[in-house]
């Protein structure tokens, strides 16, 4: 495995930077050069491993936009965390073959953070293998436009499970290498409240599929809603779900909050190695 690949399969943080407008938390939008390469500078500073730049945002009925503005959006990030971060690992969160390639070609390698695993674009995976980069698989039904009105399931885990192995097969078919992909059970996406917490309570199955995983829950509405709080009010909440998430099998936890997820991932490695069957 490269440096790389090892990243992908040991446990850290990836930073969420937003180039977008509309995001649900709103001091996680980033969108001008100097912005960004503050951001950035930061979650490094802080020990994130992988920068995670969006440029469209998939927020339940997030306004769609065209590959010409999430482009522009991405490209600025991008430039601006170049600078900022030389070659620490960035991945771009999107479903667009299309803003994979531009991105390759202007920038070198990046890792592709798929929030619809390849069937938001029949391009993707292909390119995906082509130009032979780490790949995220997320879990998700319909559109972000879409995707709160098919919450139907009879058991979200071995649905979810299931759904995520026939992404593996098209991904395997598709010629991406499986040291290079990982898998993200898409918390709030397609998903209610309730069954997030089902999820959350059954992560170590997915594990059985053999890859490591991401988890997305940083101040999302399955930990905001329950208490009556916000967005902004979910730090400390956030670090209980991101614990359990730990214990479930999570490898990499996606995040507003660099430091605090650091420190969690910390302080549970440190109670692992004395956890002695207790």
């Amino acid at each position: 495995m490269s440096n790389l690949d090892n990243i992908l399969w040991q446990s850290g943080v990836m930073a969420i930077v937003n180039a977008t407008s509309d995001s649900f938390y709103a001091y996680s939008r980033t969108q001008s050069h100097k912005a960004v390469a503050e951001r950035v500078e930061r979650a490094l500073n802080e020990g994130a491993v992988i920068l995670d730049i969006g440029g469209y945002s998939s927020r339940p009925d997030a306004e769609d936009v065209s590959v010409e503005e999430e482009w522009q959006r991405v490209e600025m990030a991008l430039s601006a965390a170049r600078e900022v971060s030389g070659d620490a690992p960035v991945s771009i969160d999107t479903f667009r073959a299309e803003i994979i390639r531009r991105a390759t070609d202007r920038f070198g390698e990046v890792i592709v953070n798929d929030i619809m695993a390849g069937q938001g674009d029949k391009e993707m995976l292909a390119t995906v293998a082509e130009r032979k980069l780490p790949y995220i698989a997320m879990h998700m039904r319909g559109t972000p436009q879409t995707m709160q009105r098919q919450t139907e399931y009879n058991d979200v885990v071995a649905e979810v499970a299931k759904e995520l192995q026939e992404r593996l097969s098209a991904i395997d078919k598709a010629g991406v290498e499986r040291s290079r992909v990982v898998l993200d059970p898409g918390f709030g996406f397609a998903k209610t409240v309730e069954q997030n917490y089902k999820l959350l309570a059954g992560l170590h199955r997915l594990k059985e599929l053999g890859q490591p995983l991401l988890v997305g829950v940083s101040r999302k509405s399955m930990i905001y809603k329950p208490l009556g709080i916000t967005p902004d009010e979910a730090l400390s909440a956030t670090q209980v779900v991101h614990w359990e998430a730990l214990r479930q099998g999570a490898t990499l936890l996606r995040v507003h909050d660099i430091k605090e997820a650091v420190q969690t991932i910390k302080l549970y490695e440190k109670f692992n190695q004395n956890d002695k069957g207790f």
